[in-house]
């Protein structure tokens, strides 16, 4: 809930700035602005300066663009589905199979085993041993 909080602020502040750009004000001016507005949650100098000349561009798009090489987000439920098809498949498999990269696919598992640890707290005197490589 807490992210999509955050994209509604981020959304309204550059809807904002928006407006300030239509009525003629300068990044400068804007920034003072959304300050004396919103205090700490106001954007950055820098993020009014570059989302100007976006709008200066003729880009008036307020959404964020698709980032080159950002990797491809996937659900859990994908990895979770390989995995039940083929427990024994290897990072590098399921990589391959999601369409991600392995470092992806070792840090959802690690995430796995966190929250099984928190959820399934070791007894006294349980060693967990992975075979190396694992991770």
């Amino acid at each position: 809930m807490e992210n999509f909080e955050n994209f509604r602020k981020k959304q309204h502040l550059r809807e904002v700035l928006l407006e300030y750009f239509f009525a003629k004000k300068t990044a400068a001016d804007s920034h003072r602005l959304l300050v004396d507005v919103y205090g700490d949650d106001a954007l950055s100098r820098t993020q009014c300066f570059e989302w100007f000349k976006r709008f200066e561009s003729g880009d008036f798009d307020i959404k964020d663009k698709e980032r080159p090489g950002q990797e491809k987000k996937f659900e859990d439920e994908e990895l979770e589905t390989s995995l039940s098809e083929d427990s024994c498949q290897t990072q590098d498999e399921l990589a391959k199979a999601l369409g991600v990269t392995q470092a992806t696919i070792s840090r959802c598992l690690k995430a796995w085993i966190k929250i099984m640890h928190y959820f399934y707290p070791r007894k006294p005197g349980f060693q967990c041993i992975y075979p190396q490589g694992f991770f």
